[in-house]
């Protein structure tokens, strides 16, 4: 029977995912000619050529992704297996740390700590604010043991590393300064707006968000100022610079001193929307500590929005 290392399958697990094998060693704190030889190593013991020379590059051989499928297999078995001894041992009791992004932690993962220490004060929750990009490979390395972000900046249901829980579908409301002709409006839609001048990112999530939506509402949004944060957005809002799309959530980070002179409007039959996803390494989801922060956020999520 061929000899399995798990230590050697984490090694040629993260090739896979890092694809070369200097990437590999920086993630493991390794040499790369120790990732090399942990591999020759591994080769010889199951009997099968795992890399390819391709050029100055290696490739996986189809027995290393047959050998990887059954491996991500023992991995989310092994999750599993540490999950349900820390429960064991710990009970109620267990840290979840968790990483999110900017107006998530204030609208959802505060209100659920919040929530926690009432109803289960032996579970912890350390807070890591962090965007899509550094988030899942915090949880892909266990850094962090539950991950939020916006759908669309998450990985796919594919991905055998992770489980993706739903939690929000956060609405977009239009900023407009109090003084607008259309701060009173009735039914407001936002192809009401498709001639004013608007503020949002240069580029990433956002900038896309606001583009995609207006371009479902008929009209292509003529960015007058860039800015990626809220405080900055509200403050040319409220000075009448310019409209935004605010996601409701982040009206719990209104910081502007004068945000009085901001309405935020609820848009009507057109109403564009952010999906917000949670996500935990596959099998860590039973985990008796991170079930009670992944309830906490459904709770907080199903509330009205402030």
């Amino acid at each position: 029977m061929a000899e399995w290392d798990i230590r050697k399958l984490h090694i040629l697990r993260t090739l896979r995912e890092r694809g070369t094998v200097t990437a590999t060693a920086e993630a493991l704190s390794m040499t790369p000619s120790a990732v090399s030889q942990q591999l020759t190593n591994l080769s010889r013991q199951l009997g099968v050529p795992l890399l390819r020379a391709q050029g100055r590059r290696v490739r996986l051989t189809d027995a290393a992704r047959l050998v990887l499928r059954h491996a991500d297999a023992v991995f989310e078995q092994l999750e599993r297996a540490e999950t349900e001894l820390t429960a064991y041992v710990h009970g109620e009791a267990g840290e979840v740390r968790v990483g999110a992004f900017s107006t998530a932690v204030p609208a959802l993962v505060v209100p659920a700590v919040r929530a926690l220490r009432a109803a289960h004060p032996g579970v912890s929750v350390r807070v890591r604010e962090a965007e899509a990009e550094e988030v899942y490979q915090l949880l892909a390395d266990g850094e962090v043991d539950l991950a939020l972000s916006l759908a669309a900046q998450a990985p796919t249901a594919a991905d055998p590393r992770f489980t993706r829980v739903p939690l929000l579908a956060d609405p977009l409301d239009v900023a407009l300064p109090r003084d607008h002709p259309l701060a009173s409006a009735e039914n407001l839609r936002l192809a009401d707006l498709a001639a004013e001048p608007w503020i949002f990112g240069g580029s990433g999530p956002w900038s896309d968000i606001t583009r995609t939506a207006c371009e479902a509402a008929g009209f292509r949004p003529r960015r007058e100022h860039t800015a990626a944060g809220w405080t900055a957005i509200l403050a040319m809002v409220e000075a009448g610079m310019g409209i935004a799309l605010v996601p409701r959530t982040a009206a719990v980070r209104r910081e502007t001193p004068g945000d009085g002179d901001v309405v935020m409007r609820e848009l009507a039959a057109d109403r564009p929307v952010r999906h917000v996803v949670a996500a935990v390494r596959t099998g860590a989801e039973d985990g008796a500590a991170v079930g009670r922060v992944l309830d906490a956020l459904r709770s907080v999520a199903s509330q009205p929005a402030r």
